[in-house]
């Protein structure tokens, strides 16, 4: 997929002034019948889940279970999929949890971001390309929002995602925290906080999925 620069900047001018669940409406439109969602059931993951499901009750669903996910985290996936039906697509790295603790050691930490980048191709990145191939999808909506760290707050609700190949729209980009929690408030929808990210290890850090260095380890 190539998209002009222009276009682009067109269709997130267009788009700036629209409401969450117009957007998730605009991008499910120009999908061809091919939109998805990804998911880690982070904190206010629930926003973007309830907005899909409106505009598309069957929205395919991609979860990376890297098998790190904390208890709670794991409870919440089961309340949100049972309670919003989600269509839910669950990939799994090829190797365990265990399994890679016994053959690498620990998680890698923030000082080590060769380590990090590697552990983030093998137990995120992998089995999200796998998803992404089998599942196909020419527009991808994510959560990225503008104040999640410094990377994302260079990007748009629109653009072009030259990982996976495909349309990636963000709903949620200019919303705060704010807006999320009252979006959670209003249609009484769960949180969870006891969350975290082995293939971050720190919020301001990327995993992957939305950052150069990704690619380039998908690829090799």
């Amino acid at each position: 997929m190539t998209i002009a620069p222009d276009q682009l900047t067109r269709w997130n001018a267009e788009l700036r002034a629209s409401s969450p669940l117009e957007i998730v409406r605009w991008a499910v439109a120009r999908s061809d019948g091919r939109a998805l969602v990804s998911t880690n059931f982070r904190p206010y993951e629930a926003v973007l889940l309830h907005l899909c499901v409106q505009a598309q009750p069957d929205i395919p669903v991609l979860w990376v279970d890297h098998g790190y996910n904390r208890p709670a985290t794991y409870r919440h996936a089961e309340q949100l999929s049972k309670l919003l039906r989600l269509n839910l697509k669950a990939y799994l790295p090829k190797i365990t949890a265990a399994h890679r603790d016994a053959v690498y050691g620990p998680i890698p930490t923030t000082a080590d971001e060769e380590g990090l980048q590697q552990f983030s191709a093998l137990m995120k990145l992998e089995p999200f390309q796998r998803g992404m191939h089998e599942l196909a999808p020419t527009v991808w909506i994510t959560a990225l929002r503008k104040v999640q760290n410094p990377n994302r707050a260079g990007l748009d609700i629109v653009s072009e995602d030259k990982n996976f190949g495909t349309l990636k729209v963000s709903p949620v980009f200019h919303w705060t925290d704010d807006q999320m929690e009252s979006y959670l408030k209003q249609h009484n929808l769960p949180n969870e906080w006891d969350y975290f990210d082995p293939a971050k290890a720190d919020e301001k850090r990327e995993c992957g999925l939305h950052a150069n260095w990704g690619g380039i380890a998908i690829k090799s």
